[in-house]
């Protein structure tokens, strides 16, 4: 535990955001580096937790654990393939593989997407826009275990766009998730704010507090499976973001009873017979869709990514089960497999005129 400090706000502070005082204030060493204190819990305002955006009054009270001072860190460029699917001189559209963390921490401080984008673009060559070398080219997040399309930013320009997009929620994101149980309804909406456990600060829950945020998740049934002994069914489901909280598909389906399918950590409401996981060592959970405005062109781009082999096999060794799709997997898959076909066929053209 660091040192414990305190400090009253002065004047010019009365009103402004709680983490961007603390930055301000030299409290932390950046403004995302104060917001991640707060969300841990490890900064008090009057005795009480609150939220990152409090707004500082006069009459506040600070205690804050400072950090440890640290060597400044120094992010090296690795050889770790990218699968890159769009690229241009602002922008990186990527498949994240299972496995890859997106930025160093102090378990894992190298053999991350930020190692693998600095040797593949170079440290000059890649947005800061929040500031810390640890962050480069990062806009926004998949969980190292969690698979598919995500963006990265070569400019601050372009990344502090695609940042205030994903913030007004006009960056469509969505995800394909294989869940324990069947779900009832076509449709769905968890609005469940999300903090980090009490009693475990790597996991985050559904809680009313003061530090929780505002999270949404909506979801589309696609497909449902039978039970057989040892589980309760499955159901294949497409899921929107609304917001982009740290695990909050995973704590969200928890939460509905439905977790999904290989989590290691969000399995409350799972079957306990080891073969309900289906083999997998990770969750069910990627992300096949991918559509925003370009930051610089204006165009519209959209991305699909095919479920990667793990989870394909999972999900093809219950299809003898499956009671059937419903009228939202067309909606969700046929546009793809059109344009893959027509796709298909225009590399078959180029070829027979080669």
């Amino acid at each position: 535990m660091g040192r414990l400090l305190s400090f009253r706000p002065d004047p010019p502070y009365w009103g402004e955001r709680l983490d961007a005082v603390l930055a301000a204030h030299g409290c932390y060493a950046s403004r995302s580096a104060a917001a991640r204190a707060v969300e841990e819990g490890r900064v008090t305002v009057s005795g009480k937790t609150v939220a990152k955006k409090h707004a500082v009054q006069a009459t506040d009270f600070i205690v804050y654990e400072a950090d440890e001072e640290a060597a400044p860190l120094r992010v090296c460029g690795e050889p770790i393939p990218l699968d890159i699917r769009f690229e241009d001189d602002e922008v990186i559209v990527l498949s994240k593989q299972a496995g890859l963390i997106c930025h160093p921490a102090a378990d894992h401080p190298d053999g991350t997407l930020v190692n693998a984008l600095v040797y593949h673009c170079g440290a000059d060559h890649l947005c800061n826009v929040q500031g810390e070398d640890d962050r480069l080219g990062i806009v926004h997040r998949l969980d190292g275990d969690t698979s598919g399309l995500m963006l990265a930013a070569k400019t601050n320009e372009a990344g502090e766009a695609l940042m205030q997009a994903i913030r007004e929620k006009a960056v469509e994101r969505r995800y394909l998730a294989l869940v324990h149980g069947v779900i009832g309804p076509d449709t769905g909406m968890v609005d469940a704010p999300i903090d980090r456990s009490l009693r475990d600060r790597t996991r985050r829950c559904v809680r009313e507090a003061p530090s929780a945020r505002e999270s949404i998740t909506t979801f589309r049934v696609l497909e449902r499976f039978d039970a057989e002994p040892g589980d309760d069914g499955y159901t294949l489901i497409d899921c929107k973001l609304f917001t982009g909280r740290t695990h909050q598909i995973r704590v969200h389906m928890e939460y509905t009873r439905h977790p999904l399918v290989g989590d290691p950590m969000y399995t409350s409401g799972a079957p306990k017979a080891p073969r309900a996981s289906l083999g997998l060592a990770r969750q069910f959970l990627h992300s096949f869709t991918l559509g925003f405005e370009h930051p610089e062109t204006g165009e519209y781009l959209e991305f699909f990514d095919e479920l990667p082999e793990d989870l394909q096999t999972a999900l093809d060794g219950i299809a003898p089960r499956s009671m059937g799709k419903t009228p939202f997997w067309d909606e969700t898959f046929a546009p793809r497999l059109a344009q893959k076909t027509a796709s298909d066929s225009d590399v078959a053209a180029e070829g027979g005129r080669a």
